[in-house]
């Protein structure tokens, strides 16, 4: 098996272990007695909703809305499929459809909550008066902005009537148990899907420096929201989230963890260089690329395991995502070392603004692309690191995982290509 197919096995290890229905079963209670709903919201929410029915089957009603193309198949609850990144009507309809499910119940129902990656954008709920073409726009650039996750979230949180603690405010005095596969640095429940039914810790004035720090052009309705108290979240304490447990089910150091016995299983020694790696794609390549070329080599090969979730500045015209950036700044940092293949993916099957998943690179890519003509630098300037990767036929595509950890990178040290 050559480096890349090595590489290729432990991100598919990765995802498997992730998938709901592997780890939604084992973390559900005993079915509860009297009526049950379920909703929620995230690429993997359907598969979640899936892999509950397999474990309690009927009678259950409710429903959750997924990623385009993100769907699976239910009996029992509803799948709705709605945008992402940019939220669309269909989504909004399906917050708001959420919300009326779970208001107006008793202490004797019981309402679970799935949550996943993708959940912020397709739970896209705006208080008036902010109207879903404003919130699109501020989406839109808050992505484009290069600002992190948790900063987009808190921003999302503020602006919404479902986030910040909202939706399970909206069910007390119901039980409410969430399960959520994490896709944030620390697994932080109060930011995976912008935390729906988790206290809200951060304030509208966080939200307007974040806004602020990254020249985003307000609208007048969202500055209004933003000013007035009464808009304002869900805060941690709060008497109506006494009923509502939180637990994450899969995290990207779970995946790391199967990628790492997979890679034993091999025969190749592991080493984790960052479970829950943040920071600019391209600063992080660079910083990576010097741990792997000051490492010693053993009598075995060696796979630099990380994992997390790049950001980027997009000032180009191009395809591609943190993943292919990353690797496309790896690449070039690593010219010359003739020991060293690395892969990069996102465990949804999605990277950035396309439906591919990564890339990978082995010690000749450079010289290569540039016998077919291909200039590297251009490519990165344009923030094309998808266009470079598709015409040297490098490219990862796995379609929808229907689980989302983030970001694995793996840098493989001493195995043959």
């Amino acid at each position: 098996m050559d480096a890349p197919a090595i590489l290729r096995r432990l991100f598919d290890a990765a995802v498997a272990s992730c998938h709901p229905a592997r780890v939604v079963p084992g973390a559900l209670p005993a079915r509860p007695c009297g009526r049950v709903i379920v909703v929620g919201a995230g690429k993997a929410s359907a598969a979640m909703a899936a892999a509950v029915e397999a474990a309690w089957g009927p009678p259950l009603s409710g429903l959750v809305v997924t990623r385009y193309g993100h769907g699976a198949a239910t009996q029992h609850i509803e799948v709705i499929e709605a945008g992402h990144p940019l939220p669309d009507s269909a989504g909004a309809d399906a917050a708001r459809r959420a919300l009326a499910l779970v208001s107006g119940l008793t202490a004797d129902d019981f309402v679970l909550v799935l949550l996943s990656g993708g959940g912020s954008a397709l739970w896209s709920a705006p208080p008036p008066p902010l109207t879903l073409s404003e919130k699109q726009a501020l989406t839109r650039a808050l992505v484009l902005s290069g600002a992190s996750i948790q900063e987009i979230n808190c921003v999302r949180k503020h602006l919404s009537a479902i986030k910040g603690g909202r939706l399970a405010a909206a069910a007390y005095p119901a039980r409410v148990l969430a399960l959520a596969i994490s896709d944030v640095a620390g697994d932080d429940a109060s930011v995976i899907a912008s935390g729906p039914c988790v206290g809200d810790a951060t304030t509208q004035s966080d939200a307007r420096a974040i806004l602020a720090t990254y020249a985003i052009d307000v609208p007048a309705h969202a500055a209004q929201i933003l000013n007035t108290p009464a808009f304002d979240s869900v805060k941690p304490g709060d008497a109506r989230l006494k009923s509502t447990t939180c637990h994450v089910v899969a995290r990207a150091a779970d995946a790391l963890a199967a990628a790492a016995d997979a890679a034993q299983a091999l025969g190749i020694d592991t080493k984790f260089i960052g479970v829950n790696v943040e920071g600019d794609a391209r600063q992080v390549a660079r910083a990576q690329a010097e741990i792997a070329l000051h490492m010693k080599q053993g009598t075995r090969p060696l796979v630099l395991l990380s994992g997390g979730e790049l950001t980027l500045q997009i000032t180009g015209q191009g395809k591609g995502g943190p993943n292919r950036e990353y690797l496309l700044a790896l690449a070039q940092a690593l010219e010359g070392a003739d020991h060293i293949t690395a892969f990069a993916a996102d465990t949804d099957g999605i990277d950035g603004n396309d439906d591919t998943a990564g890339a990978w690179i082995v010690p000749g890519t450079l010289a290569r692309a540039r016998a077919l003509g291909l200039d590297p630098r251009a490519f990165a300037a344009n923030n094309d690191a998808g266009g470079f990767f598709r015409a040297l036929g490098q490219e990862v595509v796995t379609g929808p995982t229907l689980t989302n950890v983030n970001d694995f990178r793996a840098i493989l040290i001493g195995a043959e290509v």
